[in-house]
């Protein structure tokens, strides 16, 4: 019996083991072969530069870069009201959702755009990346990993979240003060291996 159990914890502490691995493989999306996605290459590409544009806008918040902020919310706006969803795929309802995330990141980042505060434009950038990590999973973006982080101290104790494209968290609500503080809450790594 106690072979049994000295097994079964060998056993638990390997599979413990494998998922640590797991996770810190997860971070370089880019050296993984990727299988054939439920949307189209072209739909692909335009989300990639949205997201890309998007942690652009991230990092510009971590280094505090008002000019930054601002052109790089312009050119995510840009991006989000020109993403076409022909190549989703998916049934209409799918398409419909989307269609109402597009609007709401583009509503945030044109109220983002309209503040002068630098505070303001945090929780601008707070509704549009809830209104992204939904979108990411409406439409199952399935070409990389997409970090849902948290922070709890963010705007007075109540909170904010953030997407990164990667596990290691830069806080762009509060950068200065607690750059490390968070943790990642959820990953969505939709990705179909070959």
């Amino acid at each position: 019996m106690k072979k049994l159990v000295v097994i079964g914890m060998a056993l638990v502490m390997a599979s413990c083991g494998n998922k640590e691995e797991k996770v810190a493989s997860a971070t370089p999306a880019a050296t993984t072969s990727l299988g054939k996605s439920i949307n189209s290459d072209a739909f692909n590409q335009s989300f990639k530069q949205l997201l890309d544009q998007y942690y652009s806008l991230k990092d510009n918040f971590v280094a505090e870069k008002d000019p930054a902020i601002d052109s790089a919310a312009k050119t995510l706006l840009v991006l989000a009201d020109s993403l076409s969803l022909e190549g989703l795929g998916g049934d209409s309802t799918v398409k419909a959702t989307a269609v109402t995330y597009k609007m709401g990141i583009a509503a945030e980042l044109k109220g983002l755009l309209g503040e002068k505060d630098r505070e303001e434009k945090r929780k601008a950038f707070q509704m549009a990346s809830e209104q992204l990590y939904d979108f990411i999973r409406t439409v199952q973006y399935d070409r990389e990993v997409v970090y849902h982080q948290f922070c709890p101290m963010a705007f007075n104790d109540q909170g904010a979240t953030w997407l990164s494209n990667s596990s290691d968290i830069k806080n762009p609500y509060l950068p200065k003060k607690m750059l490390h503080c968070g943790e990642v809450k959820d990953s969505i790594d939709l990705r179909v291996k070959k």
